[in-house]
């Protein structure tokens, strides 16, 4: 099966929102004299640390072993933090920023983050001057100025869209850049057919590595916003799916086979020769596993029965003809069941596969989650959460 499933207090949120900028953040954390909590350790929280010295008295004696104590790093108290929040502004925003970073405060740059958001809002000129200072910055920095302007409204207005888009073919702008622009036009609502073309175009160039798969999950979860809102999901299937059967990168084309996978509309005949192919000559098992996967959630499940059929004969690796396998059920139901028995009989090791489908469908079961959740594993094929299937 594919993975499952392509979701306290202001305290709490910021710690959340940190988590979000903590991948970019330095792994040295200089001190923070300007940034500590107010509130000293008490006596015995600090008896307790490693390495702490104790009373006599109770050195003299046997004592019980201590329970270990879950601690929540909270964030600090920061000196003038209500007067920044009356007073703030885009001109004074950028160096409370900067020296948040500079002193390694992650939370009060996470804590910062949001307030850019904030700022920003709906206005499109604010929107604009924050992917200005990004194509100067880097690391943390570049990371919470695209991720602040990813959650504010005023992305969506088409001088922002476009101004992301635009830094993310730009050539002269470091990858990271380029990625990080790319990232922050995923919550679009729909994309025009040009845009669609020009996220596909940098899908498919080989010479941008992660940026290219960046562009290729964008392109998807545009496709998932716009299809959970109107129903719309074929101009980006079709070029998802021509990515997929061929791009030079397997971690592009996986990705482009698996997009639909967070909203899962029907796959209609249309795009059976593609996957037909791919499911047929990719070279990598994943990626035929994928294409499998994509072929058993279709408005048409007899052809898509025949191409499994085909498939399974010409396929020899045990992992593809069990994805095959499996999602034939999935396509079919018990109408694929004369299909099960081909296959068994074509290779033993699914006969007790084939018996135990036929069992679950004899028991009244009838869709594919309660089958598969009622079914039983005998091959070595399925991986943890976050792999592919």
């Amino acid at each position: 099966m594919t993975s499952r499933n392509l979701r306290w207090t202001v305290a709490a949120g910021v710690l959340l929102v940190a988590a979000a900028v903590a991948l970019l953040w330095p792994r040295t954390v200089p001190s923070l004299p300007d940034a500590s909590p107010s509130v000293e350790p008490t006596a015995s929280a600090a008896s307790s640390a490693p390495g702490a010295p104790r009373a006599s008295a109770a050195s003299a004696a046997p004592t019980e072993p201590e329970l270990a104590v879950e601690q929540i790093p909270m964030p600090g108290c920061w000196d003038g933090l209500h007067a920044f929040d009356a007073s703030v502004s885009m001109d004074t925003f950028r160096q409370a920023l900067v020296m948040a970073i500079g002193n390694g405060d992650r939370y009060l740059a996470a804590y910062l983050q949001e307030r850019l958001t904030e700022l920003v809002g709906e206005d499109a000129s604010r929107a604009l001057q924050v992917l200005e200072w990004a194509r100067s910055a880097s690391g943390p920095e570049l990371g919470i100025y695209m991720e602040a302007l990813k959650a504010a409204p005023a992305v969506h207005a088409p001088q922002v869209a476009q101004g992301l888009l635009k830094m993310g073919e730009d050539p002269g702008a470091p990858l990271q850049t380029r990625g990080a622009a790319l990232d922050a036009l995923e919550t679009q609502r729909k994309l025009a057919s040009g845009d669609i073309q020009r996220l596909k175009k940098l899908a498919l160039d080989e010479t941008l590595d992660s940026t290219a798969w960046v562009a290729t999950r964008t392109l998807g979860r545009v496709m998932n916003e716009d299809f959970d809102r109107t129903g719309n999901y074929a101009p980006y299937w079709k070029e998802l799916l021509d990515i997929g059967g061929t791009s030079d990168d397997m971690a592009v084309r996986l990705l482009a086979l698996e997009m639909p996978s967070y909203s899962n509309p029907l796959i209609g005949g249309e795009s059976f020769d593609s996957l037909k192919r791919i499911l047929a000559n990719d070279r990598e098992r994943d990626v035929r596993e994928m294409a499998a996967f994509r072929l058993g959630l279709t408005s048409e499940p007899d052809q898509a029965l025949e191409i499994f059929r085909a498939a399974f004969q010409a396929e020899h690796d045990l992992c593809v003809r069990w994805a095959i396998f499996r999602f034939a059920v999935r396509a079919g139901g018990e109408k694929a069941l004369p299909l099960l028995e081909q296959f068994a009989t074509q290779d033993p090791r699914f006969t007790q596969d084939y018996l135990d489908f036929k069992a679950l469908y004899a028991s009244g079961t009838v869709d594919f989650a309660r089958i598969w959740l009622g079914k039983r594993e005998y091959h070595d094929c399925l991986v943890e959460e976050g792999a592919p299937h």
